[in-house]
């Protein structure tokens, strides 16, 4: 993709916020923050998702692999989870992730990578049995059944990309596919409708729980797998019903006009009575819930069925909050997930896929936005909402490249 951004800024950017990463006793001088997603083998917020941008540097000669190295020793410390929290953004399956980069232009680290794969297959195929059974039970699905962070789309999305043709990754695929599969429902709502609140547990607000077209917790990830797995994976069968399906509930609820479309991040039982969706409930164009996921995952799903028209809505979609000063003022945040980061990032991938000028042309004002953000204040370090994930972002930017396998695949945009 050519692009008239500032692509010296970007990548100088990149490189001081990296190099402010670089060494693990600096970044956190106290010792790593107890919990949560700090925790070293924590994607999101811990040592594996620093290692992924000194990783991706290293890989694209911008960076060296000593860094790398001691990112990676770091986030491999200590007990490694393959128990049912394991997920792609925690445990085995997220070191898998980033050990397949490292070992991508590394042998030095394939023997690791074959022991956490071990890992992760063993968390898919258990976590795959249970979701057949609820299934065969005619239960709503839990959350982390099947969403990006938690379940089974985001462990497709490694499988996907580190053995396409695996059997477990078919298998994973069947389940997507079987997700989707129509079930009586006296509501008429589809089968990934969930009996719980976006937070993923039951709450008063959402008596009838709510379907999730998100990026991070919703069918979106679904979407985005099946349809990469149609444009270039193993052929498993009903995976171009299955995304057709999901897009007819998906074109269902989407709002807006042909210049401006937008999705809303979830449905509540009220609003299926209604078939209403208020327009005060836009969500903002964050990766996580807004048009930075839902876009690019229609754009997939658009090339995959071979529907232009269907690219075309979601080359609109983006481009409309990219134009929009009002919208791209309600991301202030710098992070890839509910910030700037995630927004120039879906830009980036959407406009390299098609080659749209229109986007490209776009780019060079959010990452000024972002840069200028940057210089502000201090920020948290972390992948998911930090400064690792904005420095990635403009990193690629900058390069004008993002190598196989991809490091965005965490984020379902590749």
């Amino acid at each position: 993709m050519t692009t008239t951004a500032p692509v010296s800024t970007a990548l100088s950017t990149a490189d001081h916020l990296a190099h402010a990463l670089a060494d693990p006793s600096t970044v956190w001088p106290g010792g790593r923050p107890a919990g949560g997603r700090a925790w070293p083998q924590s994607l999101a917020g811990g040592a594996s998702g620093i290692a992924l941008l000194h990783i991706e540097r290293a890989r694209t000669g911008h960076g060296d692999w000593d860094t790398a190295h001691n990112w990676l020793v770091t986030a491999l410390h200590g007990d490694i989870s393959a128990a049912a929290n394991a997920n792609l953004y925690f445990g085995a399956p997220a070191l898998a992730f980033i050990a397949h980069r490292a070992a991508s232009a590394s042998s030095r680290y394939l023997r690791v990578l074959e022991r956490l794969d071990t890992a992760t297959l063993t968390v898919t195929r258990n976590r795959l049995a249970a979701a057949h059974q609820r299934i065969t039970r005619a239960e709503r699905p839990p959350m982390e059944e099947f969403d990006l962070i938690q379940g089974l789309s985001g462990l497709g999305v490694y499988h996907l990309s580190r053995h396409p043709h695996h059997e477990i990754t078919r298998d994973v695929l069947a389940y997507l596919v079987r997700l989707t599969e129509p079930t009586p429902d006296p509501a008429g709502l589809p089968p990934w409708w969930m009996n719980v609140a976006p937070t993923g547990a039951p709450h008063a607000d959402y008596p009838g729980g709510h379907g999730n077209l998100g990026l991070a917790h919703g069918i979106g990830s679904t979407l985005s797998v099946l349809s990469k797995a149609l444009l270039g994976g193993p052929k498993v069968p009903g995976m171009a019903d299955a995304v057709e399906r999901i897009c007819a509930w998906t074109d269902h609820w989407r709002q807006g006009d042909e210049t401006s479309p937008w999705w809303p991040g979830q449905i509540t039982m009220q609003q299926t009575t209604d078939n209403h969706v208020h327009p005060d409930l836009r969500p903002r164009p964050s990766w996580c819930y807004g048009v930075s996921g839902t876009a690019r995952a229609q754009q997939l799903a658009g090339l995959a069925l071979g529907d232009p028209a269907r690219v075309q809505a979601a080359e609109n979609a983006i481009l409309a909050a990219l134009r929009d000063p009002l919208q791209l003022s309600k991301l202030p945040e710098i992070g890839l997930c509910h910030g700037m980061a995630g927004l120039l990032h879906a830009a980036w991938r959407m406009a390299a896929e098609t080659d749209s000028p229109e986007i490209t042309a776009e780019v060079p004002h959010l990452t000024d936005r972002l840069i200028t953000a940057l210089d502000r204040s201090d920020h948290d370090p972390e992948l998911l909402d930090g400064a690792a994930g904005a420095a990635l972002a403009l990193h690629t930017v900058g390069t004008g490249r993002a190598p196989a396998p991809h490091w965005d695949t965490f984020l379902a945009l590749a």
